[in-house]
């Protein structure tokens, strides 16, 4: 299973009509065949970041489908539509991602995701992307995959939780830099996120034993995203 993910730096004046392409053509356009479905249509929450920046996640059977898509992109079908959504904004970045081998997704019936824009209430999302240090790559994994995860279970164990993580990522061999992992977590407490926000962390999450101190040892790089899914998006 292969996720393309891409960062849009959209045209302000040309919002609306971007999210037009990615509803109207790109979504159903991907229902024509069961190898390829839009996952998550997501906006940077408004204030934390580069107005008018949009997320796409879209979730591709394997490598021959991939390849596939991007005949149709490149010569086929979805052509023009690729050089219409390109004219509405100033640039974009892309990677394609394949889970680690602990993460809660690794795979999904694109069947069962719709194609016809459902709505639906927004949801929060934290995307965490980390590069660990150059040669650290396992270790990171092995670190991330064992404490943060054992974290985030205490957390919500405890009742406390604000965050849930459904999937984690690397990029694909040959496709972005290799040495960096995406955390894709949904926010499920936006009072605690809040709280987070808006005070210092605490000493006591920073002492040895816990995952803001010992993942110093594997990265000091890293940076969060605030997405928020729009009313359509097909995962939620």
């Amino acid at each position: 299973m292969l996720f393309a993910h891409e960062v849009h730096r959209v045209a302000g004046a040309k919002e609306d009509e971007f999210d037009s392409a990615f509803r109207e053509v790109w979504m159903p356009a991907l229902g024509d065949s069961d190898e390829a479905r839009l996952l998550w249509y997501l906006r940077l929450a408004h204030g934390s970041g580069a107005a008018y920046t949009v997320v796409t996640v879209t979730g591709i059977k394997d490598a021959a489908a991939w390849q596939a898509l991007a005949e149709r992109v490149r010569v086929g079908d979805l052509q023009k539509w690729s050089a219409e959504v390109d004219s509405m904004r100033h640039g974009s970045d892309a990677k394609v991602l394949v889970p680690v081998p602990w993460s809660p997704l690794q795979d999904l019936d694109l069947t069962s995701v719709p194609t016809t824009g459902e709505e639906h209430d927004p949801t929060m999302y934290m995307e965490d992307t980390a590069w660990p240090y150059p040669g650290g790559l396992e270790a990171y994994l092995q670190a991330a995959g064992s404490l943060y995860e054992q974290t985030l279970s205490r957390s919500k164990q405890a009742g406390h939780a604000i965050l849930d993580m459904e999937a984690a990522f690397q990029p694909a061999y040959g496709t972005h830099h290799g040495t960096e992992v995406i955390l894709w977590q949904k926010i499920v407490d936006h009072s605690a996120l809040l709280h987070l926000l808006t005070h210092d962390t605490p000493p006591s999450y920073k002492v040895p034993g816990t995952w803001m101190n010992d993942a110093l040892k594997v990265r000091d790089r890293w940076e969060s995203r605030l997405l928020r899914t729009v009313s359509w998006s097909p995962c939620c």
